[in-house]
């Protein structure tokens, strides 16, 4: 085999498209919506290379229009999970021992299509069927899927490369990195697209093989996904799709011996099962699996008496409300001083005001439908609950319609109550919670902020005065994963901000950034030793 050093090309975050009106890549874009709306698809599993079909079907429709069908896909069940470990398992001597630079080029190939050939496909296909606008759909499917795949090559080339800084005279110290042994199993969301492609991705650049299951709410463009990975090149068995119940799935994968590791993206409390499970099986194990989850969020955006009021509320309101709460970064607890709420409320009611709500297909729609009716059904829960409640009062919003799709009012709830329910429960929707604190309790607002959630994922502040921004810095240091200062909560971008939180939000082993790589691998020491010694004897045995 030909050997060379490879330096791969630099990655650069892919440009985002504006879809203004009057552009080429909105006429684009807009035509892929037509086109896909238009016909019914039947969506297969594929299991080692195979598109596998079964009786069991599940309809797929827009969230903002679900009397509107726009294809079906193909249920599986137990015999389909241990049909994808066998594929994975089969397909694994000869992906792990392709050399990196094909699996290298491999993955830049597909951030290639997408960047081109399949953008508006897979831009239509998350606008349809995760109800997102055009902008959330550009700057996820495509822009961060593009960078997850780039970085991530340019990440691994650099693990590959790092080697003992020290070899002595005589001696050769080097390290290998090599892949886990056995199979990973990709658990992904419905709500990012990119995270639905990178947790396989990231797993198989490494030279692993994968059993993927996406949510049922995102199968759809899944499936497009799973079309570019194999036009770009990715062979039968290294990345199995397949669509069963989490729990008959995890049933198979938890207690096979050659489970290696979990990627994982969605609650906290499915994340705490699997855990367990783990636990409860590691005695089956031919290894210690490596478990990798970002889960849930309770987001914070913290304004102090200095902030540029302005600007803390256009970071609340888009923090908030872009892709209707859907984000495990939306902000979703604010903390607002006494003497800036008057103006900030007058602005942000008069924002909020100004959303326009509907499907996808029309881009002057601000909000889009929530994802399904089992989470439309839970907010509707929680405001009914608001609007009863005492130390609640629901400034704006506080509807829902589900007659056409799952529509839900971008709501804010005035509280009185800075541990009330909406200000500590996870929502998953545009349902804004906000305390109004008074100016000289920042110090203790602090506290209160640290300790309101279980979770640690992301958290904003919002201050011109320097000793406070960095006062909460430190005081908030274990509170968020990523935290921000002046800026919005949510729109980590790959390359610049690695995303992920500990506490009760995840393993924190940053999506995008070196660190989430290093976990699908198993490095090995190796030591030659050119003219080994002969005799056992050391110098201090010798007589004096």
């Amino acid at each position: 085999m030909l050997k060379g050093f490879f330096k791969v090309p630099t990655p650069t975050n892919e440009p985002i498209y504006s879809y203004a009106p009057g552009t080429k890549e909105r006429a684009l874009l807009k035509n892929a919506l037509v086109e896909a709306r238009s016909k019914e698809i039947d969506i297969p599993m594929y299991i080692g290379g195979k598109e596998v079909t079964t009786k069991n079907k599940k309809t797929i429709s827009p969230p903002h229009n679900h009397k509107h069908k726009l294809g079906e896909f193909s249920y599986g069940d137990t015999t389909h999970v241990k049909q994808a470990i066998d594929a994975a398992l089969a397909a694994k001597n000869d992906w792990e021992n392709l050399a990196w630079e094909h699996r290298a080029a491999i993955f830049l190939k597909a951030a290639d299509l997408i960047a081109t050939k399949y953008r508006y496909e897979l831009n239509a296909a998350t606008m349809l069927c995760q109800s997102k606008n055009a902008f959330q759909a550009e700057i996820d499917s495509a822009c961060e899927m593009i960078d997850f795949l780039r970085f991530n090559v340019s990440y691994m080339a650099e693990i590959y490369q790092q080697q003992p800084p020290i070899s002595p005279s005589g001696v050769w110290n080097r390290l290998e990195q090599r892949p886990l042994e056995g199979f990973i199993f990709a658990l992904t969301p419905f709500n990012f697209t990119a995270i639905a492609g990178n947790l396989p991705t990231s797993c198989a650049m490494m030279g692993n093989v994968v059993v993927w299951k996406p949510a049922d709410t995102q199968v759809y463009s899944a499936n497009v996904l799973m079309k570019i990975f194999k036009e770009a090149g990715v062979p039968d068995g290294v990345i199995n799709l397949i669509y069963a119940d989490g729990p008959e799935v995890g049933e198979v994968v938890f207690n096979h011996p050659d489970f290696a590791g979990i990627h994982f993206t969605g609650s906290t409390a499915v994340f705490q099962h699997i855990w367990k499970t783990i636990g409860n099986n590691i005695h089956k194990y031919k290894s210690y699996p490596r478990i990798v989850g970002e889960t849930g969020g309770k987001d914070f955006i913290l304004v102090h008496p200095s902030a540029d009021w302005q600007a803390a509320v256009t970071g609340i309101v888009r923090g908030a409300f872009e892709y209707q709460g859907q984000k495990c970064s939306a902000a979703s607890r604010t903390y607002i001083p006494k003497s800036l709420w008057s103006a900030m409320k007058e602005k942000m009611l008069a924002d909020v005001a100004s959303f326009k709500m509907g499907g996808t297909e029309d881009f002057s729609n601000f909000v889009n439908a929530v994802i399904d009716e089992k989470s439309f059904n839970k907010l509707a829960k929680y405001l009914d609950q608001a609007k009863k409640d005492k130390d609640s009062e629901i400034i704006c919003g506080g509807n829902y319609d589900k007659t056409e799709g799952y529509f839900i009012e971008p709501t804010i709830i005035l509280t009185s109550n800075p541990k009330y329910t909406t200000m500590c429960e996870e929502l998953f929707g545009p349902v804004l919670t906000i305390y109004v604190y008074e100016d000289d309790a920042f110090e203790a607002t602090l506290k209160l902020v640290d300790e309101t959630s279980p979770y640690a994922l992301t958290g904003a502040v919002f201050a011109q005065d320097r000793y406070a921004i960095e006062q909460a810095s430190v005081a908030l240091r274990n509170a968020a994963g990523n935290f921000y200062i002046n800026d919005k909560c949510t729109g980590a971008v790959v390359g610049q901000q690695p995303f992920g939180g500990a506490r009760g939000s995840g393993t924190n082993d940053k999506a995008g950034a070196m660190v989430n790589l290093l976990r699908w691998v198993s490095p090995r020491t190796i030591k030659e030793t050119f003219n080994p010694p002969t005799d056992y004897r050391y110098p201090f045995l010798a007589e004096d």
